[in-house]
């Protein structure tokens, strides 16, 4: 019997709704929970950040915070370290997470979801993009778009973690393109020769864009759900280094060579399900900025 898209529509929404119930999730109320961010690096700043403009309670947490988050207030940070289970108890009992590291190994994933994700929690975890890398994608010119239904490649250990967490404890998955920002800029990857004029594809998303999504998918995504975090615009690396040489006369010294197509991400899901509006959509634009930021004009 096949079933009009209404019908299907009403049923796949029942179906997430009683996920939502199995892992204590109410989608409809926005957390107003205490947020812990475990592990409070480059991204992980700026969700703080983020969350205290919007008013939001959230700790940050480092395996020593009085060394690396010595700016934070000592009431707004605490000591956690996964490898270290007598911290995992300095978590507030009523408090959501954000888990921004790798999740491995395995068994340590395993042993703290046991302890500290109890089905009232919310988790959002940051995963990448690369667990799409499965080594049999066609040598095309043009890879396909990625969306969350493609297959991944769950023989790496990040991305069982990742799944365990997903399938065990309703862990909300994002799975994040290349990170770029203030700091963390590409056309200091070009300068440096990290990078060079390959035909490979990049998947890139502003850190503030991030930011954002990791907060809205705490407060409004599906438990168990997946989000693909990209700016949706992949580029090859000959036209952002032929832009960026352009615009600041920065070559690469690395020199062009065949490469990998690379991969080309599909972000509408993230957008349309966590009703968002990218803050940086125009990489170019944005590189001007962080470029003009840092005291860099354009050539004449």
């Amino acid at each position: 019997m096949r079933l009009c898209p209404e019908t299907r529509t009403r049923i796949g929404s029942n179906r997430q709704q009683q996920t939502n119930r199995q892992f204590g999730y109410d989608a409809r109320m926005p957390s107003l929970r205490p947020i812990v961010i475990l592990g409070t690096g480059y991204t992980g700043r700026w969700i703080q950040k983020l969350a205290r403009e919007q008013s939001l309670p959230i700790l940050a947490s480092s395996r020593q915070p009085e060394h690396h988050l010595s700016d934070i207030a000592q009431t707004a940070r605490i000591r956690f370290d996964l490898e270290s289970p007598s911290t995992w108890s300095a978590l507030p009992l009523d408090a959501d997470l954000i888990w921004t590291f790798p999740a491995v190994p395995l068994e340590q994933v395993k042993a703290f979801a046991t302890h500290s994700c109890s089905h009232s929690r919310r988790l959002v975890v940051l995963g990448s993009t690369s667990a799409y890398d499965r080594g049999d994608e066609p040598l095309t010119d043009m890879p396909p778009w990625i969306d969350e239904t493609c297959p991944v490649n769950v023989d790496l250990p990040r991305v069982q973690g990742e799944e365990y967490l997903r399938t065990k404890h309703g862990g909300i998955i994002l799975r994040v393109a290349g990170i770029y920002g203030p700091h963390r800029n590409p056309v200091e990857w070009i300068r440096q020769g990290r990078v060079g004029p390959t035909n490979k594809f990049v998947n890139l998303i502003h850190v503030e864009d991030l930011a954002a999504l990791c907060l809205l998918a705490l407060q409004i995504g599906r438990a168990g759900d997946i989000y693909n975090i990209s700016d949706g615009l992949p580029r090859r690396w000959t036209e952002i280094c032929a832009e960026v040489s352009t615009r600041w006369g920065i070559v690469s010294p690395r020199e062009a060579t065949s490469s990998q197509p690379g991969k080309r991400i599909n972000n509408r899901k993230a957008l349309e399900g966590l009703r968002y509006t990218l803050r940086h959509p125009d990489l170019y634009r944005t590189l001007a900025t962080l470029q003009q930021e840092s005291g860099v004009r354009n050539c004449p």
